[in-house]
């Protein structure tokens, strides 16, 4: 297998390279032209020793389709991937310029664009968590920025998938671990159960680089960078660049926390907090407006895939098909609390015991919501679009995988109908101090195997208005016995 880089004019994989646009531990990253489109993407084709590596092959590709369906301004979406002469490759979005590591070297940062660049890998970041997805590998080589002349950098957070797949690997490879480990939390490094707060850690080393041009936890070994992380106290950025506010050291010091429960509970709020301190904290929270649109409502819930991680086939469809409604805008364009529900806070409130509080935080067993459109993708939360305001939650899959609520907000949304494949297990009239309603609860097949299904409907006060479908367990017994008998609804 060849190792050494592409020369310009060379087809790999049907794509016409360039140019090297970067090169790092993983492989190589070209520029190249689309064999079909009048387009150019980067293509980062891996070194030959994961090829080589059935199981990382395998996990490459479950983490490269899921990294897929992350759409967002702020993540580099992820086109296509594949194996060419035994060299795994990916294509993904191409932005027209460095990353943040080599803006670094190249000049200091001032602390307006410091914010600028870090908001903007918040909003990604977010966004991923809420869809089930961690990076794992935050860090200023992962974050490319394009100069637009009269305006702002345009800025992408870019390996999702790969870094995850990699994760593993990495960590024990000489020559890549002293960059992964630099940006690691605690608990990446002592093998325990990590969650998003594991990307807040590292963005909040990477905010410290970024603001000081130096990593947090800079030391002679490997191992004494690991030591620094778990034991060390947070840097004080203001002892390095006399010229920051204090305030920056507390921002620094929360992110860094050993603890995860005393970081910041996401990205945004760190986001919020460095720029305030920096005082460009208008340029966080002020979102643009999207236009209101029409809908065709008729939908597969199997769509739910787009935001959520841990994807399955169709859990259910629509009852109908679809007649287009018009949609409503957000209602306004006010600064507001970036994890605010905001006009999806009616539905949080009609199950305060299921749902999470804010976008920040986890519901019952875990569940990470995202609001979505009648298409299943992700909105800002102030928007009602298809005259519905709809969440997509991702369980912690013991036993949900996916759940999907859907509201109308002038008259009750469809109900869900059991998807083509289901088998049906059982049913009843249920009731509840919180009201009544039908469930319904199938055996299904998933990707991964034998799943079931829930559909359940509410009979009584604004909840009238709302339909449930929930996937996950082995069995819609299974799911029935281990979430619907004690689900807080």
């Amino acid at each position: 297998m060849n190792s050494r880089p592409l020369p310009p004019g060379t087809v790999f994989a049907g794509y016409r390279i360039e140019r090297v646009l970067g090169v790092g531990g993983m492989g190589t990253v070209y520029v190249a032209a689309h064999p079909r489109l009048p387009r150019r993407d980067a293509v980062k084709v891996l070194s030959a020793e994961f090829g080589a590596d059935p199981e990382f092959r395998a996990r490459f590709g479950r983490e490269a389709e899921l990294a897929a369906r992350l759409d967002h301004p702020n993540i580099i979406g992820v086109y296509d991937r594949g194996i060419e002469h035994g060299q795994l490759w990916i294509a993904m979005r191409f932005i027209d310029g460095p990353d943040a590591a080599t803006l670094l070297r190249d000049r200091a940062l001032t602390p307006h664009r410091v914010a600028h660049l870090v908001t903007g890998v918040a909003r990604g970041l977010d966004h991923a968590h809420r869809a089930g997805m961690l990076h794992r590998d935050v860090k200023p080589a992962n974050i490319l920025v394009e100069s637009i002349p009269g305006q702002p950098d345009r800025v992408a957070v870019t390996d999702f998938g790969i870094a995850k797949a990699a994760a593993a690997t990495t960590l024990t490879q000489a020559g890549t671990i002293l960059a992964t480990v630099a940006y690691a939390a605690p608990e990446q490094l002592t093998g325990t159960t990590i969650d998003h707060r594991a990307d807040v850690y590292a963005l909040g080393c990477t905010l410290y680089e970024l603001l000081t041009g130096a990593k947090p936890f800079p030391r002679p070994s490997v191992e004494a960078v690991i030591a620094a992380h778990l034991s060390d106290p947070p840097p004080r950025p203001s002892a390095v660049a006399a010229e920051l506010p204090r305030r920056i050291d507390d921002v620094i010091a929360r992110a860094l926390a050993k603890d995860p429960q005393r970081r910041y509970p996401s990205c945004g709020a760190l986001a919020v907090d460095a720029a305030t301190v920096l005082g460009v904290a208008t340029e966080v929270v002020a979102v643009g407006r999207r236009p209101a649109r029409r809908r065709t409502l008729g939908i597969a819930v199997g769509a739910l895939t787009a935001v959520i991680a841990a994807a399955v086939t169709s859990v259910v469809v629509l009852n109908r098909d679809s007649p287009e409604e018009s949609t409503a805008a957000a209602t306004s364009t006010a600064p507001i609390d970036p994890n605010s529900w905001s006009a999806h806070q009616w539905v949080i409130d009609a199950f305060p015991e299921l749902l999470p509080k804010t976008q920040a935080d986890s519901g019952y067993q875990g569940l990470r919501c995202s609001a979505v459109d009648g298409n299943q993708r992700p909105i800002d939360a102030r928007q009602t679009r298809d005259s519905l305001n709809a969440l997509a939650c991702n369980g912690d899959q013991n036993p949900v995988f996916r759940l999907l609520l859907t509201c109308g907000t002038d008259e009750p949304a469809e109900r869900y109908v059991s998807s083509a494949t289901a088998v049906f297990v059982g049913e009843e009239n249920w009731q509840r101090p919180s009201g009544r309603g039908h469930a319904r609860w199938n055996d299904a097949q998933g990707i991964g195997g034998p799943t079931g299904e829930l559909l359940v409907e509410f009979e009584n006060g604004t909840r009238s208005r709302c339909a449930l479908g929930v996937s996950g367990g082995t069995s819609g017994q299974d799911l029935y016995d281990r979430w619907w008998r004690n689900a807080p609804l």
